[in-house]
C-alpha cells in the first residue's frame, strides 16, 4: 500500500463512520467527525497500544513521521514511549505543582482571609513584581539560598532595602509553609537577613508638640473641601484610629446610645471599642444627614451609592492642601500625636492609651485583656483628651490630670 501524501491528508474527506489511512510502520491518519489524527499502532511486553502523535493539521505529515521515527528508537531501546509519555506528563505536571509560584499562591489563598484586603495586595504585589519573574517557574526543591540571594540583591540594587527586607521575609513564610506541607525539608533563607543592608527605618509623620499639634487642628477646623473629608479630618485625632479603619468606619457599628463605636480591626482580626467623646457625637451627627443612608461614613465621592469608603489618600491630600507637609503629619500621625500627649502631658496610665490604640496589651499573667477593659476609664480619658484639643485650638492653658484617674 502506497504511502500517504500531504495532499491525500488534506483531502480526505470527514464522514459519518470514522476510518483509517495507513501511511506505514504502523502509523496512521484516523478520520473523524471531530478531525483528523496522527496515531501509531505498536506492540511492547507482547502487548498491542497505541500512541497519539498529534492532530492534523497543526501537525503535519513530515512532522508526524519524524515522531513515529523517534517512537520506533524508544521501541529498539526496549522503551514503551506510550510510558515514557505518560512519565514526561507527571514530571510536568509535579514541576508545575510544585513550582515556587504554585506554592506561594497556595500559601497566599490559605493566609490572606487572616490580612486586611489591603495588606494582602501589597504581598501578592510584592512578590509578583520582585520574585515571581526571577523563581517563579523553579520548582521549591531545586532553589538554594544563593539563589535567593542573588533575587533580593536585584532590589536592593534599586535602594529599595525595606521591600527587600519584606520580599525575603514573604519568601521564608512560603518556604516553611511547603516544609509544612511536605514539599521541602530545609528553608533556603534561613539567616539570609544577616546578610543584607539594614533597612530604613522611617516612621509615619506625626506632630506631638502641644503648639504644634494646635496647629493642625486649626488649619483642619479652616478646611474647606466637601463635608465628608472635613469630617473625617475633625474625627481622626478624637478617635486615632489607624487610617484604614477610619475610612472604613461603617453607621452599622456607631452606637449613638452607648456613644460607642464597635468593630473588628480587620488587621488583629479583634473586635475593638471607641468611646465617642461629646465632640465626636457632633461630627456625627452633622455628617450621618449626607451619609447616614449608605454603608459607610465616609464613602468614596466616585460612588454614589455609597458602598465604597473613601481612598487611602483622601485624608493625606486634603493635609497636604492644607499646607502640611509629608514630612510633618500623616493620616497615621494622630496616634503618634494622642499616645504622646496623653502620657506625656495628661497624665494618663500607659496602658489605657494602649488599649484604646488595640495595641496587644497583657495582664500580669500573661494574658490578653479584652476589649471592654478598662472601659470606663478610657470613656473618661477620651472626652478629656477630646477637651483638651478644644482647649489647645483656642490656646487656653490645660492643666494635667496625673493621678485622677
Amino acid at each position: 500500500m502506497s504511502k500517504l501524501t500531504a495532499t491525500s491528508v488534506k483531502q480526505a474527506k470527514i464522514e459519518d463512520k470514522q476510518y483509517k489511512m495507513t501511511d506505514g510502520a504502523g502509523m496512521y491518519l484516523l478520520v473523524k467527525k471531530s478531525g483528523k489524527y496522527w496515531r501509531l499502532d505498536y506492540r511492547f511486553d507482547g502487548k498491542r497500544k497505541t500512541l497519539a502523535l498529534g492532530t492534523y493539521p497543526g501537525l503535519s505529515l513530515k512532522d508526524s513521521r519524524a515522531r513515529r521515527d523517534d517512537a520506533r528508537k524508544l521501541l529498539s531501546n526496549n522503551i514503551d514511549p506510550g510510558a515514557k509519555r505518560k512519565a514526561e506528563k507527571i514530571t510536568r505536571k509535579l514541576q508545575v505543582e510544585n513550582s515556587f509560584e504554585a506554592i506561594s499562591r497556595e500559601w497566599f489563598e490559605k493566609k490572606k482571609k487572616e490580612w486586611s484586603e489591603n495588606h494582602s495586595n501589597r504581598i501578592i504585589k510584592r512578590l509578583e513584581n520582585n520574585v515571581f519573574p526571577y523563581l517563579g517557574s523553579e520548582s521549591i526543591v531545586d532553589i538554594n539560598t544563593p539563589t535567593v540571594l542573588s533575587v533580593i540583591r536585584k532590589i536592593e540594587k534599586r535602594g529599595a532595602y525595606e521591600t527587600a527586607h519584606r520580599a525575603l521575609s514573604n519568601c521564608g513564610q512560603i518556604f516553611r509553609y511547603a516544609i509544612a506541607t511536605g514539599r521541602l525539608e530545609r528553608d533556603p533563607t534561613y539567616k539570609m537577613h544577616e546578610g543584607l543592608q539594614p533597612a530604613q527605618k522611617t516612621h509615619l509623620a506625626a506632630v506631638t508638640d502641644p503648639v504644634k499639634a494646635a496647629e493642625v487642628l486649626r488649619a483642619i477646623d479652616m478646611y474647606n473641601g466637601t463635608l465628608s473629608v472635613q469630617c473625617a479630618l475633625r474625627l481622626a485625632p478624637l478617635v486615632f484610629v489607624r487610617p484604614g479603619e477610619l475610612r472604613q468606619a461603617e453607621w452599622k457599628d456607631i452606637n449613638f446610645e452607648s456613644r460607642e463605636w464597635r468593630y473588628l480591626i480587620t488587621k488583629t482580626k479583634t473586635d475593638h471599642i471607641v468611646p465617642l467623646a461629646n465632640q465626636a457625637i457632633e461630627i456625627l451627627n452633622e455628617l450621618q444627614p449626607l451619609t447616614g443612608h449608605g454603608r459607610y461614613l465616609f464613602p468614596s465621592a466616585r460612588n454614589p451609592k455609597g458602598d465604597r469608603p473613601m481612598s487611602d489618600n483622601a485624608i493625606l491630600a486634603a493635609l497636604r492642601r492644607m499646607g502640611i507637609a509629608k514630612d510633618e503629619m500623616s493620616g497615621h500621625g494622630f496616634r503618634a500625636m494622642a499616645r504622646t500627649i496623653l502620657d506625656e502631658e495628661l497624665g494618663f496610665r500607659v496602658d489605657f492609651i494602649e488599649h484604646q490604640l488595640a495595641h496587644a496589651v497583657k495582664d500580669p499573667n500573661g494574658r490578653a485583656y479584652n476589649r471592654t477593659s478598662h472601659l470606663k476609664e478610657r470613656k473618661v480619658m477620651m472626652q478629656a483628651w477630646a477637651d483638651y484639643l478644644d482647649n489647645i485650638k483656642t490656646g487656653a492653658d490645660v492643666i494635667p490630670i496625673t493621678g485622677t484617674i
